[in-house]
């Protein structure tokens, strides 16, 4: 039960209380660049979601059972940046095979989850904050790609509806999506001590 409560806790606090977009400032390229619409916000979070949950959880275990053991944690970047270049390859074949259109639509930033450095920062992140549980570090992986889509989606809903608002012209474009993005993130801090 005391594992549960954890697992459980750990999702929520991934998801709302430390969310890599708003209280860690990471994959923010995406979340700015592919939160045009709900639609491919949607098809991108989703995207994130499996290579962050793949990466993070492969990755874990590469540290935990070849890296440590052997005292190479020197080569931590190397494998971790080829496991999520793996991770990528798989989504890329995937969504262009079933999702032709979606994959026109993202163009480049569908490449670049690669380098979408919320991925490569939750890898780092399992092995800074001592997780040394296979499931709790599978479930902050999951959550991380869900707190990273509900955050993408939440901006592509607010940008849907500022086409329609009567913005200042020179507030029109990325001047007022950042200053969105910093407002979201004001707000999502208002989370933070809820969980530790």
């Amino acid at each position: 039960m005391e594992l549960l409560q954890t697992l459980i806790l750990s999702f929520l606090s991934i998801v709302i209380v430390n969310n890599l977009v708003f209280s860690k400032f990471l994959g923010i390229c995406p979340y700015l660049g592919v939160s045009g619409r709900l639609d491919m916000a949607f098809g991108m979070g989703m995207a994130v979601t499996f290579v962050v949950t793949l990466s993070g959880t492969l990755t874990w275990l590469i540290d935990n059972f070849i890296l440590m053991p052997l005292n190479i944690e020197v080569m931590r970047y190397v494998c971790f940046i080829l496991v999520i270049a793996g991770a990528v390859q798989l989504v890329e074949m995937y969504v262009r095979k079933f999702f032709p259109a979606l994959y026109e639509s993202f163009g480049i930033f569908l490449a670049l989850i690669t380098t979408n450095c919320a991925i490569l920062g939750l890898c780092l992140f399992l092995n800074l904050w001592g997780v040394s549980n296979f499931l709790n570090a599978l479930v902050l992986s999951f959550g991380a790609g869900v707190g990273f889509t509900m955050a993408i989606c939440i901006m592509a809903g607010i940008r849907e509806n500022l086409d329609l608002a009567d913005v200042p012209e020179s507030l029109k474009g990325a001047p007022i999506t950042l200053i969105t993005a910093g407002i979201l993130s004001l707000a999502f801090m208002g989370f933070n001590g809820m969980i530790k």
